[in-house]
């Protein structure tokens, strides 16, 4: 599991930061609590902190001019202001001055908790360095040797520096948001903002507001105004992940916006300009969604100016090994072993394999291998079951459930299984998580409310089945 974030909240409400501090706590966070402004910017200045949450009127220092010095001194550190009501204008203007975002008070908590899961998500993207060509396990790695993966790497250092939008195409867990850190971390704008959406992730009705925000009274619930990524990521990065499953009249109004570089909010008449560089991705296949009508040509060839192509992993076998040495190192320790070895020939057995799943697929049978060796050396007997339990199909209807149950119930016939219960739970456990996290737009909390379970469970089983929230994160490539 990806380890909870240093926050540091500046609250003189002692009632409202209690429960903040042992909330976030709770979601595996380290919290340290300042009661005035002023003392909470000497101690963002002596200690290293992922996020930042302030109230607006506190003794010393106001929440605005906290905004301004952490802009100026740390532009990478996420700020989220919390307010009560009847200030939503000032909210705003902490917006424009580089605020992450701001919930009014009272607030749902679920709310804050994913908006901190957001923020320190985009304060790791941002501060963590995506290292290339190099197994350096302290941070994230673009892995491998290969001749494509040399390309890939000159493909970055090519384009990074350049102002021009970059779509990046690739199957599913090839690494395509690494690669885009990748080319933020390099470009001129890396000391500004880097925002990452899943357009895939969030229902229709919400993409837009999401993405150019709205005014009051836009839409049936839109009860204040709301700032979209866009304005968040002005002058900074903007990451549109999955970017082949826009809705058709969502792909009108981002083409506007990269034509005119401006926007106007749902429901407003005010033109708002933003200068954001535009990072894309998609697994989808486009030049078939072009003839297909499902995706706009002048939207295709505005996005299609640097493109970045990431081969599967099939067809850069060579690095396999490396891949493995790297997760070996990377997930020991979660496993109590410091020093995890693989014997050859489950290597070998490994590297043969077409991994459909691409790297994402072969990190989570690494992980599932460590458990299962308990410390000892990686053996064919533990990657076998762990590859079969990692390959287990995703079923969209009772009746193909039943016929994996049947086919699953033939084998064990043929005595080739003896664990079907395992896997038709596990199975439907993987479905209906997948299922409610969509839903629930990567909100966990949500998610894990409407299944009956703890906020832990869900983190638990998520990582079991190396399933990621709405923002999900690609592993090294």
């Amino acid at each position: 599991m990806i380890p909870g974030a240093a926050i540091l909240l500046i609250e003189d409400d002692p009632g409202i930061a209690d429960t903040l501090q042992r909330v976030l706590t709770e979601e595996g966070h380290q919290v340290a609590v300042e009661s005035r402004g002023d003392s909470g910017l000497e101690r963002a200045a002596r200690e290293a902190f992922q996020v930042v949450i302030t109230d607006l009127k506190m003794p010393g220092l106001g929440g605005l001019d906290i905004v301004r010095r952490l802009r100026a001194t740390q532009p990478r550190l996420p700020v989220i202001l919390i307010t009560a009501f009847g200030t939503t204008e000032t909210a705003i203007e902490a917006m424009k001055i580089g605020a992450y975002d701001y919930l009014l008070k009272p607030f749902d908590i679920a709310v804050m908790i994913e908006l901190v899961r957001q923020a320190a998500d985009s304060s790791r993207f941002m501060s963590e360095p995506v290292s290339l060509g190099e197994t350096d396990r302290s941070r994230d790695a673009l892995v491998g040797r290969s001749l494509a993966m040399q390309h890939i790497y000159k493909e970055i250092g090519r384009v990074a520096s350049k102002p021009v939008t970059v779509l990046i195409r690739g199957e599913t867990g090839t690494g395509k948001e690494l690669i885009a850190r990748a080319i933020y971390q390099h470009s001129d704008r890396a000391q500004a903002s880097f925002i990452a959406i899943n357009c895939a992730a969030i229902p229709e009705a919400l993409l837009e507001s999401e993405l150019f925000g709205h005014e009051r009274g836009a839409f049936t619930g839109a009860d204040n105004r709301r700032i979209g990524r866009f304005e968040q990521a002005d002058h900074g990065t903007l990451f549109l992940d999955e970017i082949g499953d826009l809705p058709p009249g969502t792909q009108v109004k981002l083409l506007r916006v990269l034509q005119e570089k401006n926007l106007v909010r749902l429901g407003g008449k005010e033109t708002i300009p933003v200068d954001v560089r535009i990072i894309a991705a998609t697994h989808r296949d486009l030049e078939t969604a072009l003839r297909e009508k499902q995706f706009r040509e002048d939207l295709y060839y505005r996005l299609n100016v640097a493109v970045i192509t990431l081969p599967p992993l099939r067809q850069r076998r060579e690095d396999i090994p490396e891949l493995i040495r790297y997760f070996l190192g990377k997930h020991g320790p979660e496993f109590g072993a410091a020093s995890p070895s693989i014997h050859p020939e489950a290597l070998s057995f490994l590297q043969a394999q077409p991994w459909p799943g691409n790297v994402r697929e072969l990190e989570n049978v690494v992980r599932k291998a460590l458990l299962a060796a308990q410390g000892y050396p990686i053996t064919p007997d533990h990657v076998r079951p762990a590859l079969s339990k990692a390959r287990l199909p995703e079923h969209s209807d009772l009746e193909s459930f039943g016929g994996f149950i049947d086919d699953l119930l033939a084998a064990a016939r043929r005595e080739e299984l003896t664990d079907v219960h395992a896997r038709v739970i596990e199975t439907a456990e993987r479905e209906l998580l997948t299922r409610a996290i969509k839903q629930a737009q990567g909100n966990q909390a949500k998610a894990a409310r409407w299944l009956g379970i703890t906020r832990m469970t869900m983190r638990a089983k998520l990582t079991e089945f190396g399933l990621h929230p709405a923002q999900e994160q690609d592993s090294p490539v």
